[in-house]
């Protein structure tokens, strides 16, 4: 049974698997790798996906859906043909439509695969991903962020280069900014940004109404189906204007007559406020990574909306530097899900490829607002872009005398008012009645890749608590694994192999040294065991390089008087 890569997208979704020692995109039944993200409801109840259904827009848009990955996770809900439908009903059409063309052409059953999601979907849109797949067939224990897949492409076809990417990932209804650092065999997400409604779509829609707006028309007081027509043609003419340099946009029948030509330039100068928007999470990924664009080794841009040549040329002046040569904007985020798909069967070529993602959104706890009591504060525990996988606590104080409970409720967002954030979950723990602030309890965050959040609170007189928060219709059986795997994350990465062989050997050579090189290998032992303790997996593999050069230049000095210090020694790096 294969395991498939999928790239779900508002516009158009595609799959690839990893065989023949690389990712390989599937047809589907037409033989084009893109199946358009449509469902549409036929007159005699029957559900048509991709082509077909695209085509009914126009003729029949009361019975069709689009772009609904932008409503995943929400209440919305669809009503074509008489059914009422949800984001993920619809996604879910999708995903088996891809299902079943993979199946026909690999010639085999498929059951698994890895999806991509955006990197600034909440909880709630990738749970609801989640529970499309399974409505497919599918099970989907993992889900990746489509700028760790695009990077993962690049690295793979690049080979292994130590380089700071900034991907942006610029869909048809989504904007995902992520900077990658890429390093060895390692593929590290360092921060992430992004827009969810914001996309390709937006600006047909603001070509649409520009056209109108110039034309002299009301685009609001136009039917429904004159609507999404212009739209269709403002799609058009936004492709054309990749390869040249103006274009007709024109409309006449019966009713209404009009033309009009248009470049790029009418284009950035009608949707100016778009591209505002387009700018802003570069800016906030850069910001939260405490990096500038002159920090950049690369700019990648993927997702189809990103061929627009006013996009690029906007966000290569805004970098100064332009966008890599080689990646494909289509279908760059397909292939890395492949790429995942591979690692995730562990096949030989891939298994020692790491990808470390970062959390998007902070997760924290409700405590005590003493200026407003009825607005609790937002107490962060795991802040956003933290390395993934990852496990921190924080201790927290009884707010009132006599207390004997603390409740932990569990929030994810970004506001200082837990009420403005979302909420996740919570759970309760007695403590001993005491004057306000002498009982304590340890709040633990354990956060997988996978979206699972384990809540460990432990108080002093030893009660404990526990809640686990997975939003992916995992399995009790498949949760217990996590956790059992998750548990992991509470030892320092010293424990584990390569660090663990690093300092034996520099406890050897310690041991084997005096004087001032008995001092250098204490030094970086101890700076060493200091970078462990971060947990981020490019952070130790930087450090395991620089510590064995070390060690090797001592071993090379042993028996001479004076030792070099270490290039790039643990005061810079500190």
């Amino acid at each position: 049974m294969a395991i498939i890569g999928i790239d779900l997208g508002t516009t158009n979704s595609l799959a690839a698997v990893w065989r023949g020692g690389r990712s390989e995109l599937i047809p589907n039944a037409a033989g084009e790798y893109l199946t358009p993200s449509v469902v549409s409801v036929d007159e005699d109840g029957s559900i048509l996906v991709g082509a077909a259904a695209r085509d009914r827009l126009i003729s029949h848009p009361e019975r069709t859906a689009a772009g609904f990955k932008r409503s995943m996770g929400s209440s919305r809900r669809y009503e074509l043909g008489g059914k009422s439908f949800t984001a993920e009903d619809l996604s879910a059409f999708v995903l088996r439509r891809l299902r079943e063309d993979a199946e026909s052409y690999l010639g085999e059953v498929v059951e698994e695969a890895v999806i991509s999601v955006p990197a600034y979907f909440a909880e709630a849109q990738r749970a609801a991903t989640k529970r499309a797949g399974a409505l497919a067939g599918l099970t989907v224990e993992r889900l990746v962020n489509e700028p760790s897949a695009a990077a993962v492409a690049g690295h793979i076809g690049e080979g292994d280069q130590d380089k700071l990417c900034l991907v942006f990932d610029f869909g048809g209804g989504t904007l995902d900014v992520s900077l990658v650092e890429r390093f060895d065999n390692v593929v590290s997400v360092t921060a992430v940004s992004g827009d969810n409604h914001l996309g390709g779509r937006d600006f047909d829609e603001s070509i649409a109404r520009g056209f109108c707006e110039d034309c002299g028309l009301d685009f609001d007081a136009l039917p429904r189906q004159r609507q999404e027509s212009l739209r269709r043609q403002a799609e058009s003419c936004k492709i054309a204007l990749t390869s040249r340099e103006s274009v007709i946009m024109a409309v006449s029948d019966e009713e209404i007559s009009a033309s009009l030509v248009l470049t790029n330039e009418w284009l950035i100068r009608k949707s100016s406020a778009l591209f505002q928007r387009v700018l802003a999470p570069v800016r906030k990924v850069f910001l939260d990574a405490s990096l500038s664009a002159g920090d950049l080794d690369e700019l990648v841009m993927v997702g189809g909306s990103s061929r627009m040549p006013a996009v690029r040329r906007y966000i290569a002046k805004a970098l100064q530097r332009e966008p890599a040569a080689g990646a494909q904007p289509d279908t760059a985020i397909a292939v890395g899900a492949g790429i995942c798909a591979g690692m995730k069967a562990r096949v030989r070529d891939l298994r020692e490829l790491v990808l470390t993602d970062v959390c998007p959104f902070t997760l924290g706890i409700a405590t005590l607002n003493h200026a407003e009591q009825s607005r609790d504060l937002m107490s962060p525990i795991i802040e956003r872009n933290s390395v993934l996988p990852t496990s921190k606590e924080g201790v927290y104080y009884t707010a009132y005398d006599g207390q004997k409970a603390i409740e932990v409720k569990v929030y994810q967002g970004e506001q200082r008012y837990c009420g403005d954030n979302t909420y996740l979950g919570c759970l309760e723990i007695a403590v001993p009645p005491a004057p306000r602030g002498q009982q304590s309890i340890r709040v633990r965050f354990t956060y997988d890749i996978n979206g699972l959040l384990e809540v460990e609170v432990a108080g002093k007189d030893g009660q404990q608590a526990r809640l686990v928060l997975q939003g992916s219709g995992m399995s009790e059986q498949e949760v217990a694994q996590r956790l059992k795997e998750l548990s992991s994350l509470k030892l320092h990465p010293r424990e584990q192999e390569g660090p663990r062989n690093l300092i034996a050997r520099g406890q050897r050579l310690y041991a084997m040294t005096v004087g001032s090189m008995r001092e250098q290998v204490a030094q970086i032992l101890d700076w060493f065991q200091g970078e462990l303790v971060s947990q981020e997996s490019i952070r130790i593999a930087k450090a395991c390089r620089k510590v064995d050069a070390f060690f090797d230049r001592v071993e090379a000095y042993v028996g001479q008087a004076d030792l070099p210090e270490p290039e790039d020694g643990p005061e810079e790096e500190a």
